[in-house]
């Protein structure tokens, strides 16, 4: 877990894009849209299986990139350092949740980044449950290159992040099947 003052100071930080909580409506002008869902389950529990998976940051873990937040459960406010790579190589990515929806038959947070990541935009990460008790995972995230690194990067930047966007689904799928299940 990132220390006290590492995460106060991420806490302070001002969000690197201006449309904080765009995630829950109509995408933004200006950056590059990504949408993924798909159906993962059926019946509550399985829907409560999902949100222990999404609120534990078990999926942020299982897709790859080490995961430093600031708490062992997803909250408003809650910041992370997202390590993608290894060593003194790895890119550090900040983020801050932004919002957290805790409902009956919806689950999920949305993060939004914070300067030093390499994009400036925002991901939510939503489980939801239908009347038929028909449980999807979505994914719907904006951005656009944040530094000169990622903007130098060109496509290559824009594939690592749908394959870590791919990631999160498989990571997904994984921890729910019941004969895979593991915690952690």
């Amino acid at each position: 877990m990132l220390d006290a003052s590492a995460a106060a100071e991420l806490r302070a930080a001002p969000f690197s894009y201006d449309e904080v909580g765009a995630t829950r409506g109509d995408l933004p002008k200006g950056y590059v849209p990504m949408r993924r869902e798909l159906h993962i389950g059926q019946g509550q529990e399985f829907f409560e299986l999902a949100r222990t998976a999404l609120f534990g940051w078990h999926v942020h873990r299982a897709a790859g990139p080490k995961i430093i937040p600031s708490s062992l459960q997803v909250a408003e406010d809650t910041v992370a350092l997202v390590r993608i790579g290894v060593g003194p190589l790895a890119l550090k990515a900040p983020v801050r949740v932004v919002y957290v929806v805790d409902e009956p038959g919806r689950a999920g947070f949305a993060y939004g980044t914070l300067p030093g990541h390499p994009e400036q935009g925002e991901e939510s990460f939503l489980i939801s449950m239908d009347d038929a008790e028909r449980v999807r995972f979505d994914i719907v995230a904006f951005s656009r290159p944040g530094t000169r690194l990622a903007r130098s990067s060109g496509s290559l930047g824009r594939a690592v992040q749908e394959r870590v966007t791919e990631r999160y689904i498989e990571a997904m799928v994984a921890y729910t099947r019941p004969d895979t299940h593991q915690v952690g």
